[in-house]
């Protein structure tokens, strides 16, 4: 029955910072094997909607379901807060963020980044944890890189030790949030590479990104945000070859233009 619910789901999400309403009522769901990607203008509310789903940033309204299972709220409107730090601690551990700046510990191997949170905040073996540490690295292809440390790399290896990182603790969805903007060009197809080998896989993905190929090639599911809302969402192919609204076709066409 578990595996009908979906693996993220959010109902009626509004998220304030004082006065300012940056998400003013948006629902998302991504099932098993979903990948949905989030896209729109900076400042349209991508990444804070990641970010709550994590529970990064606390939503003053709606519901976030983990597999159908409702975060546990105290408080209410800008005093609301999770209820219940175990539940929280279990969801994130189960949505795996990657940032975009990589976020990486400078005086850690990149073994040991990869190791450390399974190890430390999940108890697992620590030696069964470097075997999928080392598999997971080998399959961003960076496996040579086990005993260097971030500052030797260059961003796009960095990034692909981010998403090990995120897979070694064997999350139920793996959340980006504009995995690729900090990269060169060259570098951002390395980890476009990664993340359409994920797709393929069929993991459950969320991606916030501004690059409007990969959305197409490896969407399940686009949602296009404008002004904290869902302005349109479909189908990639629906939505990037006939888009119906005209703030849509605007932002689609300013993006293929840049």
């Amino acid at each position: 029955m578990t595996d009908t619910l979906p693996v993220l789901e959010i109902n009626g999400l509004h998220k304030a910072y004082g006065d300012l309403e940056v998400i003013k009522g948006v629902d998302i769901k991504a099932h098993k094997g979903d990948v949905v990607s989030l896209i729109g203008s900076s400042g349209s509310g991508k990444s804070t909607i990641l970010r709550c789903c994590n529970l990064l940033e606390d939503s003053q309204q709606g519901e976030i379901l983990f597999k159908g299972e409702p975060v546990k709220w105290k408080g209410t409107g800008l005093n609301r807060v999770p209820a219940d730090p175990k539940q929280v601690l279990r969801i994130r551990t189960n949505l795996s963020m990657v940032f975009q700046q990589f976020n990486l510990w400078s005086h850690m191997t990149i073994l040991q980044n990869v190791m450390e949170a399974p190890v430390t905040v999940l108890g697992r073996d620590k030696h069964e944890v470097e075997m999928k540490a080392r598999e997971y690295l080998d399959k961003v292809g960076i496996g040579d890189k086990c005993d260097v440390y971030p500052a030797q790399l260059s961003g796009g290896q960095q990034q692909r030790a981010a998403i090990a990182r995120g897979l070694c603790m064997e999350p139920e969805a793996l959340l980006f949030d504009e995995p690729t903007s900090a990269l060169d060009p060259e570098l951002e197809q390395e980890v476009i590479k990664v993340i359409k080998s994920l797709a393929a896989e069929g993991r459950t993905m969320l991606i916030v990104t501004h690059d409007m190929k990969m959305a197409a090639d490896i969407s399940s599911h686009v949602v296009f945000l404008h002004q904290g809302l869902i302005e349109e969402e479909g189908a990639p192919e629906h939505l990037f070859k006939a888009p119906k609204s005209d703030r849509l076709k605007q932002f689609l066409s300013s993006t293929v233009s840049a």
